[in-house]
């Protein structure tokens, strides 16, 4: 009996998909229908086309306006991440190359520092051995 009920079913849900679909094609196919969805469709441009137009009187940004600066922030931000990254990236190739750099740096100082007291040191020799 469920197969039979489901056979009925199917054969009138196929028949009223078909017959709603030849209704469907039938008014697409009548010149008055499709005169009046070509109208309406005409008027809802220049509806949307006047809209536009008292939006910039306005100074009013559109739809369009506003999605496309959407689209730019997004743009601009995903720059703007990686050029964060990039910055960190030097950042830090720049504290460890800079702390060694400067470790050396004083090193060298440093050496210059004791060379330049053991000069001294004998300049100050050769000085009391002359006075």
């Amino acid at each position: 009996m469920d197969e039979a009920g489901e056979g009925i079913r199917d054969r009138v849900t196929r028949s009223g998909e078909d017959a709603i679909g030849r209704l469907a094609q039938e008014m697409l196919d009548n010149p008055v229908v499709s005169g009046a969805l070509s109208r309406a469709f005409e008027a809802r441009e220049r509806a949307s086309q006047a809209q536009g137009v008292a939006m910039g009187a306005l100074n009013l940004p559109s739809a369009n306006d506003v999605e496309r600066l959407t689209r730019r922030i997004r743009s601009l931000g995903q720059r703007l991440d990686g050029i964060e990254d990039s910055v960190d990236a030097m950042n830090d190739r720049l504290a460890s190359g800079a702390a060694a750099g400067i470790t050396e740096g004083i090193e060298s100082i440093r050496e210059t520092l004791d060379s330049i007291s053991g000069r001294l040191d004998a300049i100050e020799e050769k000085l009391g051995d002359a006075g």
